[in-house]
């Protein structure tokens, strides 16, 4: 639906051309549904998170599995400030964009806001796999787990996939031989 309020102005490009789509791009879409709304999502499961490990700690349970558990939180709430910081920008500068088009009529203007449109989706595409880097710093079983993946898993495979040593066992090849011991009986 969205797709189709899209028009192609020879001076700005592909732009949304009905007012209607520009107030809902505007005060719905990019502030709400990309911005605000996933932000307030994973910020309030982090916070259960926290208040969960909070009671879980007056608890009596063993000490490995409070350790664990604060690690969790703390990857839990890092992995949510990294999403408000990578999010954020492109959000706000599809906003701006949105209501502001440039034309393509100043090429540097133009330059300059598809540069900065690149920027900001390339730090929002960031977002996917920075995971994996916050859980390596943030968790010492995360770590343990991945180096034995790495070491026993995939060195493993790959060590008898590249250095496979063939311990065959053939038998010699002694026909040869006995055929020419005869053929030298009979010329004798």
């Amino acid at each position: 639906m969205l797709g189709s309020s899209y028009n192609v102005q020879p001076t700005l490009g592909c732009v949304i051309s009905d007012h209607t789509w520009i107030q809902y791009s505007t005060f719905f879409f990019y502030p709400i549904l990309t911005g605000f709304l996933p932000i307030i999502i994973a910020s309030s499961f982090s916070i259960l998170a926290y208040h969960n490990v909070r009671h879980i700690v007056r608890r009596q349970l063993p000490i490995v599995r409070r350790r664990l558990d604060k690690q969790m939180t703390a990857m839990v709430l890092m992995r949510v400030a990294v999403y408000v910081c990578l999010t954020s920008p492109y959000s706000a500068y599809r906003i701006y964009a949105t209501n502001y088009p440039t034309s393509r009529s100043m090429p540097m203007q133009y330059a300059i806001g598809r540069l900065i449109q690149a920027i900001f989706l390339s730090i929002t595409t960031i977002n996917y796999m920075i995971n994996f880097y916050i859980f390596i710093i943030f968790s010492s079983r995360f770590r343990r787990q991945v180096k034995f993946v790495l070491v026993k898993t995939c060195w493993q495979r790959w060590k008898y996939w590249c250095c496979s040593i063939n311990n065959r066992i053939e038998p010699e090849n002694n026909i040869e031989i006995h055929n020419i011991q005869i053929e030298s009986d009979e010329n004798i």
